[in-house]
């Protein structure tokens, strides 16, 4: 039983916290349909859904406010001036008025989350500058000098490389021994990546680093009469060159196509490790049965990047260089055109969940706490 004049928390909190079950459950349930019947539904800003960790932290202060005000009140007076005093007092209607404000800031914040399903089509003319890199996937990229490794840095680099090209058409040529085309040039940022996972140390049989061959081939892969920008980033630790890549640097630079060089690796080297199944068995021997330390050919990479009129840098664990090389490559002359392409945008769809929880926090301050009360928007008279 309730005591007249004050709320009954017990019967508040019992109420509060089935409603919160009930909807917790309703919303797993609509999240659980959405993921599973709606293939294009995503959100934008995800972690913005941290802000849903407020509502309990809600819920917890409000049953302490409704614990403050009974102390309040039974400070103030005794049960029958209580009633006297503070007419019509109603738990429904404080404990519903709560759970609208609550809820409705729930919306707010799945809102200000992204909902985005549904796509449309769209297509977009391209202009920019053209790319070509050609990445070492000798069996020294396996060092782990730079952490994780080098292969693994320079994958990382060119993937956040590849989230930044706006309009530009992107090439990759894999090598070692020989070099292959891996990727044509394209727009389609999405086969970049699809592309970019399957490079690693076993993509070319044949070990070395013809860093020359690759580049040639790099410069083929360009529109034999394309105008603008044309550029061509080799990534590698230039150990163990076996061909002229000077002279392939300065062949490109001849047709108007910049080479930098980007340096995988560190001066002092480290050993190459062996691993089956992912597990350490050793490291790479000489025939004499020394340990194999591969180092980073600077010296050898400045001359390349010098013969092709480009840049050489240096890539850390920090940084790969590669950012810096593209807001470089920004100066030049963009292609007029460098193609169209489709691509598929989520709609968003933010304005239905935004809908309701301005609609529940206007419910929530549109009447009082005591039963006879009237709504605030109706109250227009004295």
């Amino acid at each position: 039983m309730s005591t007249p004049g004050k709320y009954p928390l017990g019967l508040m909190a019992v109420g509060v916290l089935l409603t919160e079950l009930l909807l917790a459950v309703l919303v797993l349930g609509s999240w659980w349909l959405l993921v599973r019947e709606v293939p294009a539904f995503r959100l934008e800003r995800p972690w913005v859904l941290w802000g849903l960790v407020g509502g309990p932290v809600l819920v917890l202060i409000f049953l302490l406010d409704v614990g403050w005000r009974n102390r309040a009140l039974g400070r103030f007076a005794d049960a029958s001036t209580r009633t006297r005093m503070v007419p019509g007092l109603s738990p429904s209607r404080a404990a519903l008025r709560f759970l609208f404000l609550r809820h409705g800031l729930t919306f707010v914040v799945i809102a200000m989350a992204g909902p985005q399903f549904g796509t449309r089509m769209e297509e977009v003319k391209a202009e920019g500058i053209d790319v070509v890199v050609a990445m070492d996937v000798s069996n020294s990229m396996a060092a782990e000098d730079m952490k994780p490794d080098r292969m693994e840095t320079a994958r990382r680099a060119m993937d956040r490389v590849i989230d930044r090209l706006q309009g530009d058409r992107l090439g990759i040529v894999v090598f070692a021994g020989q070099a292959y085309v891996q990727l044509p040039i394209t727009t389609d940022r999405a086969a970049a990546k699809l592309f970019l996972n399957t490079i690693g140390t076993h993509s070319v049989g044949t070990q070395g680093t013809a860093i020359g061959a690759a580049i040639a081939l790099a410069q083929q892969s360009f529109d034999a009469e394309g105008a603008g920008g044309r550029a061509i980033i080799v990534i590698t630790d230039g150990e163990n060159h076996e061909d002229d890549a000077e002279g392939a640097a300065r062949e490109a630079a001849a047709a108007g196509i910049v080479v930098h060089t980007v340096g995988m690796g560190t001066p002092q080297g480290g050993p190459i490790p062996i691993r089956r199944n992912g597990q350490l068995t050793g490291f790479r021997k000489d025939r004499n049965g020394n340990t194999v330390v591969s180092r980073l050919d600077e010296e050898m990479l400045r001359r390349v990047a010098a013969a092709g009129n480009g840049a050489y840098v240096r890539a850390t664990d920090r940084s790969s260089g590669l950012e810096e090389l593209l807001e470089d490559l920004r100066t030049l002359t963009p292609s007029a055109t460098t193609g169209s392409y489709r691509f598929a945008a989520h709609e968003d769809q933010f304005q239905y969940p935004l809908a309701a929880g301005i609609l529940l926090i206007v419910l929530a301050f549109s009447f009082g706490e005591r039963s006879t009360g009237r709504p605030r928007w109706l109250s227009t008279r004295a």
